[in-house]
């Protein structure tokens, strides 16, 4: 849940920049899903419960989503479990005075920890402000995080998502995000990112809650959790 200080902070982006806060805003945006596409009431039915998680905006929002780009949910929280500190505050200046072999005790393969490094230089050195970025449209702030060396659409989409709150943001790039709206409408062939990108333009300006029930929808139906993040 995102703290009151930065609910408040989200309060002047009504009607500007839609920003999920609760599981109000997610039931306010399903519904205006029906309305968009009636085909979805099937799958809103089907799906069950929709998981608002909402991490707080930040330098261990980003590391969280960075790490978790592993082929085991189990070895990315071990790993995540290394880096974080005797307090339990990850924070970009404590990152960035690390010995420069600590990546290898995390158990951190060489391109994370370096993408790593120049995020938490940057949001140490001010150049990068984290926070700020998901007060900003969605177009805006993926192009900022996207010019970061080692951070691809997909972490961005997923961090304005799940630590900005954006509501209009489709990670058409989530292979399990199009496995799971192949299985909703019965296609053929899994769509790639390109038609997803197509296929989620109806959804706008909730597309944000459209990746959330789709996820929702695919975990029903192979009993695992798809959400990129808990």
């Amino acid at each position: 849940m995102l703290s009151s200080a930065m609910d408040s902070a989200f309060e002047p982006l009504r009607g500007k920049v839609q920003i999920i806060r609760n599981e109000d805003d997610v039931r306010q945006g399903l519904e205006a899903l029906l309305r968009l596409d009636p085909r979805l009431a099937p799958i809103v039915a089907e799906a069950g419960a929709i998981p608002l998680r909402l991490r707080e905006p930040g330098f261990a929002g980003l590391a969280h989503i960075i790490v978790s780009q592993m082929v085991s949910r189990a070895s990315a929280e071990a790993i995540w479990r290394r880096m974080l500190p005797a307090d339990g505050l990850l924070t970009a200046e404590g990152y960035a005075l690390l010995h420069a072999e600590a990546w290898r005790e995390f158990g951190l393969s060489r391109a994370k920890a370096e993408t790593l490094s120049r995020i938490a230089e940057a949001v140490a050195s001010g150049r990068l402000d984290l926070s700020g970025l998901c007060l900003k449209p969605p177009g805006e702030a993926l192009g900022e995080l996207t010019a970061l060396k080692g951070v691809g659409p997909w972490t961005a989409e997923v961090y304005l998502m799940f630590c900005g709150g954006h509501a209009d943001v489709f990670p058409a790039g989530d292979v399990a995000l199009q496995n799971a709206v192949g299985a909703a409408f019965g296609l053929a062939a899994r769509p790639q990112a390109k038609t997803l990108v197509e296929l989620s333009a109806v959804w706008s300006p909730w597309r944000s809650v459209a990746a959330r029930l789709f996820w929702a929808y695919y975990a029903t139906k192979m009993r695992r959790d798809m959400v990129p993040i808990g």
